[in-house]
């Protein structure tokens, strides 16, 4: 197909920013850098119109107050016919919803459902129906492992697409560390620094990684752990931080807007999530050298390569994450190695290659009946 006449519209429900809404930006830039027209439909407030708006990319808000919403599903429809979309990509569940519904006001669009995580599909009848009709062209994975859970739930395996998630190498790798940030944050000067960058969740393993914390403390005395990131359970873990006497050793930073900085702070970085769509955050650690221990979920295991780039323990073994970080700590040579290996490997899932891959997707839908 010409590429004059491929046309995206891209559309995200969600309020915050997290891995999902870096991602659209990505493959919204990289659309238009190829010459592709490209579209966001976002909610208004949220981070993302914000972003888009500072940016002066092509964007419009609406409302998406539910997966019901028809009038929002009828100005996805508009903006479709408007824009002449041949694509539809939706970057959310809800997303989703939103898109099939505005097939019955617009249906010459191509569907594409975007998954980013590692769970079931729910077994209620409209969660299921949504991810088999066939109104929907095709689904992207972000991991194999997403593609797995996704064929074992029924989805036809010739409608689901392996794209992983990008990252931008050079402007992380850009990004230059920030003198006196350790010293800001109250961090002595000789600890070594374990870092996450998380929402404060459940489904992140905060838990498992705080009880790892406690044993790590008594056998390294000079380490903190850092924890970028906010969430619903913030009051609850810092509590239970407290209660395991590590409120000087385990430091909850916020949400940061740049976290580059703080990766350069960081010697190791852990990611114990439960369920794991594949791990921006693990990507961005591994741009910049750094040696990473993952638990054994989801698309993680895809990055995390056990015992050459860092180690992969199961999901909520505490006390595997305290032996493997104490290996770690023990060994700056095992480090050095570590993190040479995982910013060789991070190559191979760049933003430029998210973008050819998704550019592909939709010349093949755009070009078939």
């Amino acid at each position: 197909m010409n590429k004059s006449r491929l046309s995206v519209i891209h559309v995200d429900t969600e309020r915050s920013w997290r891995g999902g809404q870096q991602q659209v930006v990505y493959l919204h830039e990289g659309l238009l850098q190829e010459g592709i027209k490209s579209f966001v439909l976002c909610r208004p407030s949220s981070a993302l119109e914000k972003y888009l708006k500072e940016k002066r990319l092509p964007h419009m808000a609406v409302s998406m107050r539910n997966e019901a919403d028809l009038f929002s599903a009828w100005k996805i429809a508009n903006a479709a016919r408007t824009h002449g979309a041949t694509v539809v990509h939706l970057h959310s569940a809800h997303a989703l919803s939103l898109g099939i519904l505005s097939t019955f006001f617009y249906g010459t669009p191509k569907l594409v459902g975007a998954r980013r995580v590692a769970l079931p599909i729910r077994k209620n009848f409209f969660s299921r129906r949504k991810y088999l009709t066939p109104r929907v062209a095709c689904h992207v994975a972000i991991s194999e492992g997403v593609r797995k859970v996704m064929v074992e739930d029924g989805v036809d395996p010739d409608k689901i697409v392996t794209i992983h998630s990008g990252v931008d190498l050079e402007r992380i790798r850009s990004v230059a560390s920030e003198p006196g940030l350790k010293r800001h944050l109250g961090i002595p000067e000789d600890h070594l620094v374990v870092g996450t960058v998380a929402a404060l969740t459940r489904e992140k393993g905060y838990s498992t990684l705080i009880d790892a914390a406690a044993s790590v403390v008594n056998q390294f005395p000079k380490v903190t752990f850092c924890a970028l990131g906010d969430g619903a359970e913030r009051s609850l873990l810092e509590a239970r931080v407290e209660e395991a006497g590590l409120k000087e050793r385990f430091l909850f930073l916020g949400f940061q807007k740049v976290v580059a900085p703080f990766f350069h702070l960081f010697d190791i970085y852990v990611q114990p999530s439960f369920f794991e769509g594949l791990g921006t955050s693990i990507m961005d650690a591994q741009t910049l050298g750094l040696p990473v221990i993952g638990s054994r979920v989801g698309g993680i295991p895809e990055l995390v390569v056990d015992g050459l780039n860092g180690f992969l323990v199961e999901p909520g073994d505490e006390e595997g994450f305290g032996l493997r970080i104490c290996e770690m700590l023990e060994s700056p040579k095992l480090r050095s190695e570590f993190g040479d290996a995982a910013r060789q490997s991070i190559t191979s899932f760049s933003v430029s290659e998210c973008v050819k891959k998704s550019l592909e997707l939709y010349k093949r839908l755009s070009c078939s009946e």
